[in-house]
């Protein structure tokens, strides 16, 4: 009798926390994919910085030598790179956030 007592709690005690268990499994995969798409974001934000800060001192010798024309370009050229990676990442980011609550909606949704 006690052997079918314990059998029949576990049972039912798998049984009531199934769900609390695959719901608090989506939102930890939903919380890992919004950290990692915020850590790519940020790290494409900070090269993109890095790039354009080392164009822009480029840019600011070839100006002192009287390079005007090359000093713009290269400017210019920084800034589009940094744009380009900083839309890079805000896409990576929020790619990741939307596949991130797609399964916590559909770990919500099977429970």
């Amino acid at each position: 009798m006690k052997t079918g007592n314990i059998l029949l709690t576990t049972l039912l005690a798998a049984v009531l926390t199934g769900p609390a268990v695959a719901e608090d499994r989506g939102d930890r995969i939903n919380e890992r994919l919004d950290q990692r798409g915020e850590r790519i974001n940020q790290h494409l934000d900070n090269k993109g910085e890095r790039i354009n800060d080392r164009l822009d001192r480029r840019s600011d010798r070839l100006e002192a030598q009287g390079h005007e024309r090359a000093a713009n370009r290269l400017d210019r050229r920084g800034d589009v790179v940094e744009n380009r990676l900083d839309r890079r990442g805000d896409r990576a980011e929020n790619k990741l956030d939307r596949r991130g609550d797609r399964i916590d909606r559909r770990h919500d949704r099977h429970n």
